[in-house]
């Protein structure tokens, strides 16, 4: 009786690991499919860099939807630290949270400034209260490339690994 109690608790455990595991069929498209309708519902993004000392520093920033390269572009103050900071080291996050979904999208690359008429190209309408058009020395843009995107949705089967809680993870070339 005893080896039977054991075995069934064995197989529950072995189909509930099985059931809430990363599922290896997410193919590239689905994830980044549902970061894309996560990073659309969050719209806002905490971008990520490394402060003078080393010590990472964190804020709010407005970023255009990725591209279809899944490229972020950010608009910010020529005078703030993100600035020096992001010229120092180009290596950034962007996290994106929807809280209602209890989803993120981590976004891990590097950041470069953007000259030019695809300074213009990039430009959000809802920035223009911060960086008026017709001034564009009025603000930096900087497009993120990333490297890696990192996803959690539980409600779209982006669970991660249930043990190390490692998200579903996407590496860009």
């Amino acid at each position: 009786m005893l080896v039977v109690a054991f075995f069934l608790a064995a197989t529950a455990a072995r189909t509930t690991r099985a059931q809430s595991a990363p599922t290896l069929s997410l193919s590239r498209e689905r994830i980044l499919s549902v970061a894309r309708d996560i990073i659309k519902a969050a719209r806002f993004s905490t971008l990520v860099t490394v402060g003078e000392k080393g010590q990472p520093q964190a804020r709010i920033v407005d970023p255009v939807e990725p591209d279809s390269a899944f490229a972020v572009y950010f608009a910010t103050n020529p005078k703030s630290r993100k600035v020096a900071q992001i010229r120092k080291d180009a290596r950034v996050t962007l996290l994106y949270f929807d809280a209602p979904r209890a989803a993120y999208v981590t976004l891990v690359g590097s950041a470069t400034e953007v000259k030019g008429p695809e300074k213009a190209a990039h430009r959000k309408a809802d920035w223009n209260e911060f960086f008026a058009a017709d001034r564009p020395n009025s603000y930096v843009l900087y497009k993120v490339v990333p490297i890696r995107a990192e996803v959690v949705s539980a409600k779209d089967g982006l669970s991660g690994d249930p043990t190390t809680w490692q998200p579903e993870i996407v590496e860009f070339k």
